[in-house]
């Protein structure tokens, strides 16, 4: 009895000891948990409460990427060349859209040309930021853009603004110099992160464009300005509610690009092509100033800047006569006779008598062939300037290997010839300039096992003297070449680019002087002189200007595009386009006092240079020196009493018909170089020396 209530006051203190334990354990829990508590929302609230409120108001406002004004390209008397529009555009929000696709069908029925480009729009918009604008269709008529806004509140995710779009108010006549604008792309993109540079977040704002080819892409930067943003209320869904304007930043617009170029000189050089293919350039011949470089046919770059059409682009790309093709600096042609002048001051150079004579009987046997002049009947007894003059290729076959190729070859380059020239804008071609060490660096990158292969043969040089065999220049190393003949006495370098923003851009540096001496330059000049005011000069009637008592001096060529079958005709007027020669003209005016050159080329022309050629660059020609106040002033004072006659003629040379082409059966057998290609490559050969004579 007496050890029971031992017992169980013993399994009573145990039971309240335990209790009393678990309470103090999770009493202590609940204090720690109350102090922990109370720490981190004195922290969120007192501690870190200013980042906390920046990210709310982060989730209130967004900060939206506003493209900048794209910087102008002017010409040289300030004339807008490339600017900006306003344009009515509608828009799409995706994530504002209850049904995509539903959406676009009734914007269909209200534009009804967006229904043809319905993919594209939706893989843009797809491709868009959330909550991001993305232009459905831009330069919007005003009823278009009355009729968006009418139903604007039956269209969940769709509106209409006016924003700047590019413009080119001239239309193709600047657009390969210039280039033009479109959207950026993968290849865009990773082009940046292949440079280890940081991809600019508005390069995936729908409505930006970069510049493509030309200005626009070499100034691009400068042009692009710098992107600004507006500050816009969302809700939780992202959805903009309001906008705050003290929190938006305005953009800041691109720089202005200024060029040598003249307006109204491009305009004239596109519109005397007319219909024909080629390139031309006009340089300044004291400063090197491009005044105009033009090819054609052109294309109106407008189109490109809200995405070309596929069959509009298809049409261009097909088309034979390659409009989207820079035949001024990127196309290469064989100068025919236009070289003339070149081969003439490496014979020259050579220690040549210039009034040594060589008698043309239609021409000149050469081991196992015969290479041709020009004219069947043969020019007669030439020296050096009857022979520019006339144009007469048996005086050149006769005398080029007493010079020698690689004298030709130097002459070329120091003339211009072979090199790609700063002018702020890629896309030029070198040429080919053949010397000895040419061909045999052409054989090895063909791998070429006869070892005739890497020998140059006096043949050859006979091909090279007219201009033609593996020859081959632009308009803008022709129109160089001029230049410095003109100039007599420093190298010009063509320039292009006269300003960025505000700042000029300076000129090369100091010219360098031409390795040839005033003597054997007049020489040269004199026979370009002849060859344009002489009457039985090759382009007499077409380079007369009618300005007064200014004159220029010349050169015409008529080039091989293609080797001729053994008897097959040579008359360029009845053959389909790409089967022609092409036609080329050299001058520089006025030729007493030179102050501007020309080259310009005719691709697959209906006749020569004389017919084709030089009355176009007449045209131009005019064109610059009517737009110069000094040679104004000079056209307009009196003539003298007994106007100067022209230069006189030798009898007996070959006559030239109303346009200053050769006539009678000589035209019918005025022959041309073979068809332009480029550089040595691993997959090309050399061209063959040819005997066909050029004019």
């Amino acid at each position: 009895m007496s050890s029971e209530p031992s017992i169980f006051f013993s399994d009573t203190n145990e039971r309240q000891g335990s209790f009393l334990r678990r309470t103090f354990v999770v009493g202590g829990l609940t204090t720690l948990g109350g102090v922990a508590l109370t720490a981190r929302l004195a922290q969120l609230q007192v501690v870190q409460a200013g980042e906390y409120a920046t990210l709310a108001t982060n989730n209130q406002f967004n900060f939206r990427l506003v493209p900048p004004p794209r910087g102008r390209i002017l010409d040289r008397n300030g004339v807008v060349i490339a600017g900006n529009r306003p344009s009515f555009r509608v828009l799409v929000v995706r994530d504002e859209t209850k049904d995509l696709d539903q959406t676009l069908d009734l914007l269909g029925r209200l534009l009804p040309d967006t229904m043809d480009r319905r993919r594209s729009i939706i893989r843009d918009v797809n491709a868009a930021p959330r909550f991001s604008p993305v232009p459905v269709k831009s330069d919007l008529t005003w009823e278009e853009f009355a009729r968006v806004n009418l139903y604007a509140n039956e269209l969940p995710g769709v509106m209409a603004d006016m924003n700047e779009a590019r413009f080119y108010p001239f239309g193709g006549s600047f657009a390969h110099v210039i280039g033009y604008v479109a959207k950026p792309n993968d290849r865009d993109i990773k082009a940046i992160e292949e440079r280890g540079e940081q991809v600019p977040e508005i390069l995936y704002n729908p409505g930006f464009r970069i510049g493509r080819q030309g200005v626009e892409k070499a100034f691009d930067a400068d042009l692009r300005g710098e992107a600004g943003g507006t500050r816009v209320e969302v809700d939780a869904r992202g959805r903009v509610v309001a906008e705050d304007i003290g929190g938006s930043k305005p953009p800041v617009p691109g720089k202005d690009v200024v060029l040598t170029l003249d307006a109204d000189v491009q305009n004239r050089a596109l519109e005397v092509y007319g219909e024909e293919s080629g390139g031309c350039v006009v340089m300044d011949v004291r400063n090197g100033d491009i005044l105009c470089m033009v090819s054609a046919p052109s294309f109106d770059p407008n189109l490109f800047v809200g995405g070309v059409p596929g069959k509009i682009y298809n049409a261009l790309r097909d088309y034979e006569r390659k409009p989207l093709l820079d035949k001024a600096i990127y196309g290469t042609f064989p100068p025919g006779s236009t070289f003339k002048m070149t081969t003439a001051l490496a014979l020259l150079d050579a220690g040549i008598d210039p009034t040594e004579r060589v008698t043309c009987t239609g021409g000149y046997r050469y081991g196992n062939r015969t290479f041709r002049c020009w004219k069947a009947g043969g020019h007669g007894a030439m020296d050096m300037h009857n022979a520019i003059k006339n144009s007469c290729d048996t005086y050149f076959y006769h005398l080029c290997n007493r010079a020698g190729i690689d004298r030709i070859a130097r002459v070329a380059e120091d003339l211009g010839f072979g090199q790609v020239y700063e002018i702020g804008i890629a896309g030029q071609s070198d040429g080919t300039v053949p010397s000895q060490r040419w061909k045999a660096e052409y054989s090895r990158a063909v791998k070429a096992t006869h070892p005739d292969a890497y020998k140059w043969f006096p043949g050859e040089t006979l091909s090279v003297a007219i201009g033609q065999g593996a020859l081959e220049v632009n308009a803008l190393q022709l129109a160089v070449m001029t230049s410095r003949i003109a100039n007599g006495r420093k190298a010009v370098q063509p320039r292009l680019v006269k300003a960025v923003g505000g700042e000029a851009r300076p000129q090369a540096p100091a010219f360098a002087d031409l390795p040839f001496s005033t003597e054997h330059l007049d020489i040269v000049r004199g026979g370009m002189a002849a060859v344009a005011n002489d009457v039985t000069g090759t382009a007499y009637r077409a380079s007369q200007l009618g300005l007064g008592d200014i004159q220029m001096a010349g050169k015409t060529g008529t080039a091989q595009s293609r080797d001729y079958r053994a008897g097959e005709s040579r008359g360029p007027r009845n053959a389909q386009w790409s089967r022609r020669d092409h036609a080329l003209f050299v001058a520089f005016a006025p030729h007493d006092a030179p102050r501007y050159a020309i080259a310009l080329i005719i691709q697959h022309a209906p006749a020569g240079g004389s017919a084709d050629a030089a009355p176009r660059a007449r045209e131009i020609m005019k064109t610059v020196l009517l737009k110069d106040p000094d040679m104004r002033a000079r056209i307009e004072r009196p003539l003298p009493p007994e106007a100067e006659a022209p230069l006189g003629a030798d009898e007996g040379e070959a006559g030239t018909g109303p346009g200053g082409e050769v006539t009678g059966a000589a035209a019918a057998e005025v022959a041309r170089p073979p068809a332009p290609r480029p550089a040595p490559t691993a997959t090309s050969g050399p061209r063959p020396y040819l005997s066909e004579p050029s004019r």
